[in-house]
């Protein structure tokens, strides 16, 4: 059975590199971005995705990241048609719109520094809810990340 895969967006390197490998101990495949735009994602008008596939499983972004917010990534994503139903955006200092708007596109939200064992408990949720024949479109396999833009 494939592993269900994760996209990371957070612009710490220490705290993505943590997240890539609890995750991946944790039997996700796991694509880690410092922000948005290092992911070939950001520049498509539209989702490219098949209609019975999505690019991922999952998605967990920091909302405090260079260039674009986790949320208006999040925003623009789903305003495209993205088909991810799990998403995740963590900060450090949540103010009150930003809880607000994480809350209405439907995203489960975290304090950093946060508890692993929360996020473990959260990705148990979504594991039991992602169907097990679910297909993921190897997209990134195709649209590798721009020179200089790897994923990491």
């Amino acid at each position: 059975m494939p592993r269900k895969r994760v996209l990371v967006f957070e612009d710490n390197a220490i705290v993505r590199s943590t997240l890539k490998q609890v995750l991946d101990q944790l039997g996700f495949d796991v694509l880690a971005f410092p922000e948005p735009g290092f992911c070939p994602l950001y520049d498509l008008e539209k989702c490219m995705c098949p209609p019975e596939h999505a690019c991922s499983d999952i998605i967990i972004s920091d909302i405090d990241m260079p260039g674009v917010s986790g949320i208006e990534f999040v925003a623009d994503q789903i305003r495209k048609g993205c088909k991810v139903k799990h998403i995740a955006l963590m900060s450090g200092g949540w103010s009150v719109g930003y809880l607000r708007q994480a809350n209405s596109l439907g995203c489960k939200t975290f304090s950093k520094p946060f508890n692993l064992e929360d996020l473990k408990k959260w990705l148990e949720e979504c594991d039991k809810r992602i169907e097990p024949v679910a297909k993921l479109h190897n997209w990134f396999d195709k649209h590798p990340p721009a020179a200089g833009k790897s994923c990491k």
